[in-house]
């Protein structure tokens, strides 16, 4: 039942037929970050051959919903329904419908979910009794929901400790499309032609983000779209990262606050670090908001080799976020065409190497397969070591590793991440700097295993006299490859 239309999706679709296909009544929840194509995908693998579909309306009360609960009902039965009061009365009406179709399987959607669970509405518990209800006593329903507050979805929903507990029969998480995935997008759904060094820095741009990708325009330069999206008067996205956060989180600015102080600090903060730089005093909420945001693929959590849970750092990885506090939050220029016009400068420089290690990080697979260890083992870290003198009165500089990939078969490829328009020239100096770094790797974390020097790049490496130091090297084309 594979859509051959749908891009990339592959074991998602898998993931839908199985279900689709058992034997018996299923509950499958689609998660992912606002404007990744969930609804896409549900609406096009079942050819939007639904017996009901609703989907939530945002910030609307609990009466307005029902309203249009009770006329999409009325659409699809072809009966007038008394007014509903509550969701209870909503599902039971629901049920009743259902219930009179003849069919071997019956396929309902439930879009946007987290946005009917309004205060106070008792909406989880009218679902989960018409769900219990109707998977003791029939078969046959195929109820597929969708969610963008990940949390909600992961917390209330999934994770539900009530009626829904174990009920789920599947959470699918849709992550955003792989740098492959957008060039296949932009080819065949969108006829737009860019060569890879484009599609990188639209990427980091918009973060492979399938809504945003549909609103580029065909055959005009990047740079224009770039600014017709974000900078031009009206520009479609330029309010977008106010109403993700709206839309994602009831406490936004706290959330929003956050993003923009690990945005200061790119190499990551702790949990302390935050607190402080946020003013927010100990038993606040801190933990929940970075949770959260883990979860919902705005921030990495990850722990450095050697220490501990409590040192764990945060670090802002959403692309699109990064480029709007970056270029759109402060833009005071008023320049229409500022992307069009922006050279290569101080902030476009830093902002381009810090997007591309976000990428990198979200293409770890693809980095694997072509170092050949998808089959081995690994554990993805960064790592970072302050100046110090140790005890035998040796003095040690500081030192940090964006990307260590700590194998199983006893080596850990020290990952360099370079963005160039060209070949990454290694001089005498940064040779020395790569030698020096790993002596200190090995001298505080006392690893054992081989450590081999990996560039990923844009272009390769060019060879001279210090480019000996690289042991194997990635490109920008293999983080195209599936």
């Amino acid at each position: 039942m594979k859509d051959n239309s749908i891009i990339g999706r592959e074991y998602e679709q898998k993931l839908l037929h199985e279900y689709f296909d058992s034997a018996k009544s299923e509950l499958v929840a689609v998660y992912g970050r606002r404007r990744v194509g969930k609804t896409y995908l549900i609406k096009k693998y079942f050819g939007e051959k639904f017996d009901f579909w609703f989907t939530g309306i945002y910030d609307s009360k609990k009466s307005d919903l029902l309203k249009q609960f009770k006329m999409e009902l009325e659409k699809y039965s072809g009966k007038k329904i008394k007014a509903l009061k509550d969701w209870f009365e909503a599902f039971n009406a629901l049920t009743e419908y259902l219930s009179s179709l003849k069919k071997e399987k019956i396929i309902v959607f439930l879009d946007e979910l987290p946005w009917m669970d309004t205060p106070k509405s008792n909406f989880l518990q009218a679902f989960s009794y018409f769900w219990n209800m109707w998977q003791e006593n029939n078969g046959q329903l195929k109820l597929f929901v969708c969610g963008s507050a990940t949390t909600w979805m992961l917390d209330k929903f999934v994770g539900d400790k009530g009626g829904l507990y174990g009920r789920v029969s599947r959470a699918i998480y849709l992550p955003a499309f792989t740098l492959g995935e957008t060039e296949q997008f932009l080819k065949e759904i969108k006829g737009i032609v860019l060569n890879r060094h484009q599609i990188l820095e639209l990427y980091m741009i918009l973060g492979g983000v399938p809504y945003y990708l549909d609103m580029l325009k065909k055959d005009i330069p990047l740079a224009s779209n770039i600014d017709h999206l974000f900078f031009k008067s009206g520009a479609p996205l330029k309010a977008e990262y106010d109403f993700l956060f709206r839309s994602l989180f009831k406490e936004s600015k706290s959330y929003k606050k956050i993003i923009e102080i690990l945005s200061g600090k790119l190499v990551g903060m702790t949990r302390n670090d935050i607190m402080t730089a946020a003013k927010i005093e100990k038993g606040g909420n801190l933990t929940e908001i970075l949770e959260n945001l883990c979860a919902c693929d705005f921030v990495r959590k990850y722990t450095a080799i050697g220490k501990t849970e409590r040192d764990a750092i945060y670090q802002l990885t959403d692309l699109f976020s990064l480029f709007h506090l970056r270029f759109v939050e402060n833009d005071s220029s008023q320049d229409e065409n500022f992307w069009s016009n922006l050279s290569s400068s101080g902030v476009k420089n830093a902002w381009t190497g810090y997007a591309f290690e976000q990428v990198c990080l979200h293409h770890i697979n693809q980095i694997k397969s072509k170092l050949s260890i998808l089959g081995v083992l690994s554990s993805i870290y960064s790592w970072q070591c302050k100046s110090f003198t140790d005890k035998d009165g040796n003095e040690w500089k500081g030192a940090q590793i964006d990307m260590l990939i700590d194998r199983k078969d006893q080596v850990i490829n020290v990952c360099e991440m370079k963005y160039s328009i060209d070949e990454y020239v290694i001089t005498e100096e940064y040779e020395k700097k790569l030698r020096e770094r790993a002596s200190l790797f090995q001298h505080v974390t006392k690893t054992r295993k081989a450590l081999q020097h990996t560039f990923i790049t844009t272009y390769g490496v060019k060879q001279n006299l210090y480019s000996g130091i690289v042991q194997s090297e990635v490109t920008m084309d293999d983080l195209f490859k599936s």
